[in-house]
């Protein structure tokens, strides 16, 4: 193995390589991913059409209401650090089989709650199982499909759950005009239930350890104690008896790694071998990193707000039950739909012609030049939108912009 491929993690020899996977087992991972990411953005936001039921039923004020979409924001932003340093260590398939588990628990949980003390803290635990699936859903995909294909792809597996947010509201309002708001909760159950049987019987795990940072270090420490441990006891053998052959350990063998890897097949990781701190500097450390972050971190933030506001607003200003509130807020996600397909293979192509110009050198930031078109126009159209509501315009004017506003975001 040459030095340029042991510094590449990603290419690392593996049994089973998930890379040379057919065609149709890649698709059928990326479909299962896919669906199940659906369970993050449809849970935010299915009850929105139903908040005025909430607020009767549980005595509820608009403050403690936004406690459970704040604070399930805020897990999901959290509790993925863990998600993903246990797949590095224990491979992806079981962090998806406990994450969702967790999910449905907490489903039930806000479905029976009795108070809205019980729904928020429920709705906490509900944060937490689904945080797993976008966490470890692009390492998946990493996992089968190599850099240059990742844009198209990524972009087909952002589109389900960019979609959620609004599909949520629909199915939300279909629920609770049929039934109440607590059907939307066992929706979840349900729909958690099927996605965790396609993990259990249809998703076979794409990690390999060998492609591990912790496996890696821990390799490396094995392989740097072995040699000094030979080193030694070759010294020893010299000193005690040089005539002595059967001790001998060549210098050959001393000095090259790979000749002790046999060893350490057999290598346990556990969590003081991850490192999830580190990694975190090492990304914050470069000012791109920070600058990139913080504006996903708005974007992120402003499509959960403007749902949230937009239900409200709907049913205040133009009178809409639940089931018309959400469809309105379809055109939000079939916008944000257009925009992951679309942008995922312009971001392909845009990386591509970059990587022509420079003479085939390649760097992630290229795919930066896609998003110019996006940065022009999300802030005038949510300047727009925010107009057209406050001035209580006909409803084919929210309707454009909120297409627009997830358009351009993603």
């Amino acid at each position: 193995m040459s030095a340029a491929t042991k510094l590449d993690i990603e290419h690392v020899a593996v049994h089973d390589d998930p890379r040379q996977w057919s065609s149709a087992r890649k698709t059928a991972t990326l479909l299962i991913v896919s669906s199940a990411s659906l369970i993050t953005t449809i849970a935010a936001g299915i009850y929105n059409p139903s908040i005025v039921q909430i607020e009767h039923d549980l005595h509820a004020t608009a403050s403690q209401i936004s406690w459970t979409l704040s604070l399930f924001v805020l897990i999901q932003g959290v509790v993925p650090l863990l998600w993903s340093v246990l797949s590095e260590l224990k491979g992806r398939k079981i962090v998806y089989i406990v994450s969702i588990l967790l999910f449905v628990g907490g489903s039930i949980g806000a479905a029976l709650s009795p108070s809205i003390g019980l729904l928020i803290g429920m709705r906490c635990v509900q944060a937490a199982g689904s945080s797993a699936v976008l966490a470890i859903g692009a390492a998946t995909l990493a996992d089968i499909y190599d850099s240059h294909e990742r844009g198209s792809k990524m972009g087909l597996y952002y589109s389900a759950p960019l979609l959620g947010p609004s599909i949520g509201p629909i199915l939300g309002g279909g629920l609770t005009q049929g039934f109440d708001w607590r059907a939307c909760f066992w929706f979840l159950v349900i729909f958690g239930g099927v996605n965790l049987a396609s993990f259990m019987f249809l998703f076979k795990d794409t990690f390999r350890r060998e492609r591990s940072l912790a496996y890696q270090r821990v390799l490396k420490r094995n392989l740097e104690e072995n040699q000094r441990s030979e080193a030694q006891s070759h010294a020893s053998s010299k000193n005690t008896d040089e005539k002595t052959p059967s001790t001998d350990v060549s210098a050959a063998e001393a000095a090259d790694p790979q000749s002790s890897a046999p060893e350490f097949k057999d290598i346990k990781l556990s969590l003081k071998d991850a490192d999830p701190v580190m990694p975190m500097f090492r990304v914050l450390r470069y000012l791109n990193n920070p600058v990139i972050l913080t504006a996903s971190g708005f974007i992120y933030g402003f499509s959960y707000s403007i749902l949230y506001t937009s239900a409200r607003v709907l049913a205040a200003q133009y009178g809409y039950d639940a089931l018309h509130t959400g469809l309105v807020l379809l055109a939000f996600g079939a916008g944000s739909v257009a925009g992951s397909i679309l942008g995922g293979k312009w971001s392909d192509m845009t990386l591509a012609r970059v990587q022509r110009k420079s003479g085939g050198q390649r760097f992630p930031e290229m795919r930066l030049q896609s998003t110019f078109f996006g940065m022009l126009f999300l802030p005038p159209s949510i300047i727009a939108y925010g107009w057209v509501v406050h001035e209580n315009v006909h409803i084919a004017a929210p309707v454009v912009f909120l297409f627009l506003c997830g358009l351009f975001s993603v």
